[in-house]
């Protein structure tokens, strides 16, 4: 070791200024270094090994202890729970409703092409979490949900024809949902709402679809147009008659003596200032 103390007195130790000497306080700094590190490590350690004892369970989720791959507890509370540091975990499955898109590609009883654009509102069962995380992890959208989704829109599709897909648009979704629940509930999983956003064909049968449409509403309206027609004429026919029973029942009460006598009352005595002959009062009977 380098030699760094040079005392030939007593004397000099006590005037010594140990701060100013750079050639100890390096020696010093050497010394300390590996003590600094150490204790940092075992600092570090602590703290890791406290923040790993223990594992916060959210609202709306179920927590399971993990030991080396097995579930040793499931009785998990929400808030911190304690656990063995570096040995267990708590897993933690979610049992709020949850959404999934997704879009499949199915065949209608007709053999049309169509595409659905699907929304599904999911949970699991909270007395069932402990039997899904066993038998298939926490990936079980992937898993199992999404697969029956997509086996079932095919499954439904299939029976109804194109058209129909439509047409029942609110029968086909109930039959879906229904089809999709059976498929999961054996693993927990419970089917809160299923919807039909979108149904697509292809350019060829959407136009098929349009102008049948066109066609269809084409016919109504001449049928409204002949419907109407038919009534205004049925009306005319009854007003004519109507018109009709009217004439006649006023030429079956109109005779010789009631018009002379209708002539009589409203006549003011006056004779027409036009010439007609000296027999002019012939013309009403009157002689």
């Amino acid at each position: 070791m380098k030699k760094i103390f040079n005392f030939k007195k007593i004397e000099d130790i006590s005037t010594f200024d140990w701060r100013t000497n750079k050639e100890i306080k390096k020696q010093i700094e050497i010394y300390n270094t590996p003590k600094i590190a150490i204790f940092s490590f075992i600092f570090v350690f602590i703290l890791m090994t406290l923040f790993s004892s223990y594992s916060k369970v959210n609202s709306g989720e179920v927590g399971l202890k993990v030991r080396f791959g097995k579930i040793v507890d499931t009785s998990l509370s929400e808030g911190f729970n304690f656990k063995l540091p570096y040995i267990e975990k708590v897993v933690k499955v979610n049992i709020k409703v949850q959404k999934v898109e997704l879009e499949t590609e199915s065949s209608t009883k007709d053999l049309q092409t169509v595409n659905t654009l699907l929304a599904v509102n999911y949970r699991v069962s909270q007395d069932k979490a402990v039997q899904l995380y066993k038998n298939v992890g926490n990936n079980y959208e992937e898993t199992v949900l999404t697969p029956a989704i997509q086996e079932s829109i095919k499954a439904v599709m299939s029976n109804y024809n194109a058209e129909e897909t439509i047409t029942l648009r609110n029968k086909v979704s109930d039959e879906c949902l229904d089809e999709i629940q059976t498929k999961v509930e054996k693993y927990g999983i419970v089917i809160e709402d299923f919807n039909m956003i979108d149904l697509d064909f292809s350019p060829a049968y959407s136009q098929a679809i349009e102008e049948k449409q066109v066609a269809e509403q084409k016919v109504l309206t001449a049928k409204q147009e002949l419907e109407k027609s038919k009534i205004d004429s049925e009306k005319k026919v009854i007003e004519a008659e109507a018109t009709k029973k009217a004439n006649d029942l006023l030429k079956q009460s109109l005779t010789d003596e009631v018009i002379t006598k209708q002539f009589i009352e409203k006549w003011n005595g006056q004779l027409p200032t036009t010439y007609a002959g000296n027999d002019i009062l012939s013309i009403f009977n009157l002689k």
